[in-house]
């Protein structure tokens, strides 16, 4: 098993950034407050132990060139794809040493479009203001733009990864899989980015396609129609795309009644069995099939 680039988290973004994380708070998460990019960015973070699903929307265009870097723009990157449709963007992966773990996708023909250093204000409990560093390394594929990523080195993970912002009501407490939907033509693509970035020995097969492993959780790849078996019919923007994306995350929790407490009270439609609970409606949630199964470590 590889303790490389885990998953980190999934951009989605949001047209509605209040609404929608109001959606995600009715299901027993507790998303932070809201957060600012200095590129125009705004997100609503809902944090686990080392990883997160970042609800994002935009809130000032005038910025969105900003920290841009050998012709990428983040903000730009992320307000076009808003403007397409809603759903998962960028997939960040994490990593302690940017530098090397960029280098070493590059060997594998993985293409690093550049380097964007920032921080933002962190309000601490006690009302003082201290202040995140992060790295980004853009891994940016013209050919898959819902596939891209980018490496996320915090070098200041104390101000981002607190006990007391990752407990949630329904007792989530990480991610364990993120599924991409693709055409059965797109897979060798999918499959030498996959490999690009964890190497081909990570890859495996799986029942519905195949699937790579990661530092944290795997990748899974299916077909339209294998999604829409394993999850529920595709909302309009879904059944449109084109393009591999990913589509559906997989949330670990403890135990699986408290989840269902929540999405009865908020009225969620969902299918289930004693394994997991899958809410069918992606559309309000961002285009994202949200999966709740126990915790494969515990």
């Amino acid at each position: 098993m590889t303790t490389f680039l885990g998953i980190d988290h999934p951009l989605v973004l949001v047209r509605d950034l209040a609404s929608t994380a109001d959606r995600y708070a009715a299901l027993g998460f507790a998303p932070r407050p809201l957060g600012k990019h200095p590129w125009g960015t705004c997100m609503r973070l809902v944090q686990f132990d080392g990883c997160s699903i970042e609800l994002m929307s935009v809130y000032d265009e005038t910025l969105i060139d900003q920290h841009a870097v050998d012709g990428f723009s983040f903000g730009r990157y992320i307000r076009d794809q808003l403007d397409e449709r809603e759903g998962i963007s960028l997939l960040a992966l994490n990593s302690s040493d940017g530098d090397g773990d960029a280098a070493q996708v590059t060997a594998r023909g993985i293409r690093c479009t550049g380097t964007i250093d920032f921080g933002r204000d962190v309000r601490l409990e006690d009302g003082a203001i201290d202040r995140t560093k992060t790295t980004l390394k853009i891994l940016q594929d013209p050919l898959l733009p819902r596939l891209s990523n980018f490496i996320v080195h915090q070098h200041r993970p104390d101000l981002i990864f607190r006990p007391e912002w990752r407990i949630h009501p329904n007792g989530a407490v990480g991610i364990h899989q993120v599924t991409i939907m693709a055409e059965e033509s797109d897979w060798p693509l999918v499959r030498r980015r996959l490999a690009g970035l964890y190497g081909e020995k990570e890859i495996f097969q799986h029942v519905s396609g195949f699937g790579v492993r990661t530092g944290n959780g795997k990748f899974v790849v299916m077909s339209k129609a294998a999604v829409e078996a394993s999850y529920a019919a595709l909302p309009e923007a879904l059944a449109k795309e084109r393009r591999p994306s990913c589509v559906a995350i997989h949330v670990s929790v403890s135990e699986l009644e408290p989840v269902r407490r929540f999405v009865d009270a908020a009225g969620a439609l969902y299918k289930s069995d004693d394994a997991q609970i899958g809410i069918s409606d992606a559309a309000s949630y961002g285009n994202v099939f949200l999966t709740f199964a126990r915790d494969p470590r515990l």
